[in-house]
């Protein structure tokens, strides 16, 4: 384009045809007022606080509206300017709530801020106070027309920039205000709930309700499933990948974050889920379902790009996903990677601990080659005792990944006797194929994951399965697909119990005596602190009794690093170091046993610290899936509202409890394309540009 010579304030300035002389003014740095521009939207100049005057034209001009030209001179500031400013100002104030004080928005309101530069004075607007009710009924927005000054920039957001189209300015009492073409709801209207409207609206006239933003920061608020996500895998752009059916783009940026799409896939706990903001409209999008099926459905054989070689050697311990993700990056960044594994497989708690029916093992061995093919040696039934040792033999830094394998049983009388097995323990010999003989009638304790794993492998086993817990059934810490999933296979749950012995008769267990609890609390070193019922003791039966209570790391004690309460590592927060030079931990041997996206995300963490301490940046970014700006214009879809969520595709109960047969069943293509697209796309409005307040010129 053209380049344009003109003279603001005094100063030469060059822009480019076209331009508003409002928009060359801000680019130089020189702040014009204004309250209708906004630079993603086409101007109306309709607010009048962008005058400025133009040397050679008598009348003031509206700057957003008037293009600059070559020679132009303009002033921004002078007393006609200021008074027409403020005239146009008490205008627009006509009907607005005068005490700002009030306002959720207070301190952080464009309206509030133009207000400030354009007169220190008190306002005088001439005219009624508006008596608008406050329109709280939409689930994402709270509408508030009292606030609205017309400026229209939500309704130019809505109709050009996203194509939806449904707010119109409309008149009530000879009183001008915002809102659907037939006074319908905005789910009722074909809103995509994109927020475009909110993210413009210079006022709070149209804001996000104050409980789904409150103590967050702007993106957490705004894409909570990306930021609640511990690995930050980008979940609008996979999803925009797979609504087009494009699942090889869809895997390589989940896998930009994490190297097992497919393990997530299959036993994520989805906190992503939990939070998505489609959840408030009426149901959140089937994220994990949707991440297995571009994972089963990727096929690209993708191979990332390593960095040189380093010469550095880093040393592993653990397989598990902490370990296997520490190696991934660590080896991308060009050094010498060597996993030592203590069992007799790859994948730690993901082969020990989870069952096969939850995590089909030619999903995880895909994924663990995946790891190998960056070149990353894994020795399996090598248990490192010494971490001296490797520091000696050649290795320039250690990842301490073991996990937490060991479990743990209370110390309450019958514990020790035969029949009681625990949790941890039986599932790795479940997971290596060896046959227990574990009774009819099965009680397990606790009311995790590992519990309701427990439950449902000895269900598989063709046994009675009853489980017991301290937690009542709302604050069980197991998932809901895994309670749900496992009352449906026939296990009975009993919330709200303590155990205070393990019966015997003749050398065999008979069942477990309990208590039912009334408070539950935990003291500041995360002890329960338990409260009952008098006269409640009672006796659940049972022939097996599995601990799952807990687990805790088994760390060697030539390893000559500090430990914490659980015999958890203790590690710098922010740089993973332990108390040994060299030497960094990651995972549930760090943060306790949690969940595999935890891990993960923990094994990425540890990599980039691991990564500067060998000298490299500590930049493990990578770059697979194409680089694509989404379309902006969504268009407005009736009944978009209420596109119910396909749910969790199961195989039935009858056919999952006869075997280790996968539990999830094959989602279908067009059921998968149309929940991808129930996604509101709120990653959209943070590409809008924020508009900038004075003082920041």
């Amino acid at each position: 384009m053209e380049t344009i010579k003109l003279n603001i304030d005094g100063r030469d300035i060059e822009t480019q045809s076209g331009k508003s002389v409002l928009e060359a003014s801000l680019e130089a740095g020189i702040y014009i007022p204004y309250l209708c521009y906004h630079p993603d939207l086409e101007t109306t100049g309709d607010c009048g606080l962008c005058v400025v005057e133009v040397e050679g034209n008598d009348e003031l001009v509206i700057s957003c509206t008037t293009p600059v030209a070559e020679g132009m001179t303009v002033r921004t500031k002078s007393k006609r300017i200021a008074e027409a400013r403020r005239q146009a100002m008490e205008k627009i104030l006509i009907g607005h709530p005068a005490d700002c004080g009030t306002c959720v928005k207070y301190l952080n309101c464009e309206l509030q801020s133009l207000k400030q530069y354009i007169s220190e004075e008190e306002y005088k607007p001439q005219g009624p106070a508006r008596l608008f009710a406050v329109d709280n009924s939409n689930p994402l927005f709270t509408i508030d027309p009292n606030k609205c000054v017309m400026c229209t920039r939500c309704i130019r957001a809505c109709k050009d920039l996203r194509g939806v189209g449904i707010l119109v300015e409309k008149t009530k009492d000879e009183q001008r205000y915002i809102g659907t073409e037939n006074g319908l709801s905005l789910a009722e209207s074909g809103c995509r709930f994109c927020g475009a409207c909110a993210e413009v609206c210079p006022s709070g006239a149209i804001m996000d309700k104050e409980e789904l933003t409150k103590g967050k920061n702007r993106k957490q608020a705004l894409l909570p499933c990306r930021y609640t996500c511990p690995a930050e895998i980008d979940v609008p752009r996979y999803l925009r990948f797979i609504g087009e059916k494009d699942y090889r783009s869809a895997a390589a940026v989940i896998r930009e974050k994490a190297p097992f799409p497919g393990v997530l896939g299959y036993v994520c706990d989805r906190p992503c889920e939990d939070v998505c903001r489609r959840g408030e409209i009426n149901e959140p999008i089937s994220i994990r379902e949707l991440k297995r099926y571009a994972a089963e459905h990727d096929g690209s054989g993708l191979k990332p790009e390593k960095k040189p070689a380093t010469g550095k050697k880093a040393a592993v311990i653990g397989a598990g996903p902490a370990g296997l993700t520490a190696a991934y990056y660590l080896a991308l960044q060009g050094h010498e990677v060597t996993i030592f594994e203590a069992l007799p497989f790859v994948g730690g708690m993901l082969r020990a601990g989870i069952p096969e029916y939850r995590l089909p093992r030619e999903v995880l061995d895909r994924e663990i080659k995946y790891v190998e093919d960056m070149g990353v040696e894994i020795k399996t039934g090598t248990r490192v005792e010494s971490i001296d040792e490797l520091l000696n033999t050649g290795y320039d830094g250690v990842v301490v990944a073991l996990g937490t394998h060991q479990g743990q049983k209370l110390k309450i009388p019958g514990a020790d006797n035969a029949g009681v097995l625990i949790g941890a323990d039986f599932l790795r010999e479940i997971n290596l194929g060896n046959k227990l003989d574990i009774g009819k009638n099965v009680l397990v304790l606790g009311g995790g994951n590992v519990a309701f794993d427990c439950a449902r492998a000895a269900r598989r086993l063709g046994a009675e399965v009853r489980m017991a817990c301290l937690e009542v059934r709302e604050t069980m810490p197991a998932t809901d697909d895994e309670i749900q999933q496992g009352e449906e296979e026939g296990i009975t749950v009993y919330p709200t119990r303590t155990f205070t012995r393990i019966l015997t008769e003749n050398g065999k267990i008979t069942g477990v005596e309990c208590l039912e609890v009334t408070s539950l609390t935990f003291d500041e070193e995360k002890n329960p602190q338990i409260e009952t019922r008098e006269d409640s003791r009672h006796v659940i039966n049972a022939d097996t009794v599995i601990f799952a209570i807990g687990q805790r790391p088994d760390i060697p004690e030539g390893f000559g690093i500090n430990t914490a309460a659980g015999n958890l590592i203790e590690v710098d927060e922010f740089t993973f170091t332990t108390s040994k030079e060299g030497v960094f931990a990651a995972g549930d041997a760090v943060n306790g046993t949690s969940s595999v996206i935890k891990a993960i995300a923990s094994g990425r963490k540890v990599a980039v610290a691991l990564d500067r301490h060998l000298g490299g940046s500590g930049d493990i970014s990578e770059t697979l899936a194409p680089v694509t700006e989404p379309e902006k214009n969504i268009g407005r879809q009736d009944g978009f509202a209420s596109l119910t969520r396909c749910g969790d595709a199961q195989v039935p109960v009858e056919e999952r409890v006869k075997s280790y047969c996968k539990v999830v069943a094959d989602l279908d293509e067009k059921v998968v394309e149309c929940e991808a697209k129930r996604c509101l796309q709120c990653d959209l409005r943070l590409k809008i540009t924020p508009v900038k307040f004075w003082s920041s010129y």
